[in-house]
C-alpha cells in the first residue's frame, strides 16, 4: 500500500540487526523497498549501511543538523 500522495512525504529511520554477528548486522546493505518506487515515487535515500550510518552519526555528534542529509539522492 501506499502511503497518501496527497499529504507530505515522511521517512523514517530505523536501526536494527538481523544477525548475532554484529559485524554482519552493521554490513548488510538496507535500501528503499523496490516494490513501491516508480518513476512518480523514486527513492530519496541511498541504499547503505547500519555501519555506515552510525559511523556517520557518532562523527556528527548532536550538532541540531540533519543526519540523513549525507544519504539523500
Amino acid at each position: 500500500m501506499l502511503a497518501n500522495r496527497g499529504g507530505p512525504r515522511v521517512s523514517v529511520a530505523t536501526f536494527f540487526s538481523n544477525s548475532h554477528d554484529p559485524a554482519k548486522g552493521k554490513s548488510k546493505v538496507y535500501g528503499p523497498i523496490k516494490e513501491i518506487l516508480s518513476e512518480e515515487n523514486p527513492a530519496i535515500y541511498r541504499s547503505t549501511s547500519i555501519g555506515e550510518i552510525m559511523a556517520h552519526h557518532f562523527a556528527k555528534g548532536l550538532d541540531g543538523n540533519d543526519a540523513l542529509k549525507p544519504f539523500r539522492l
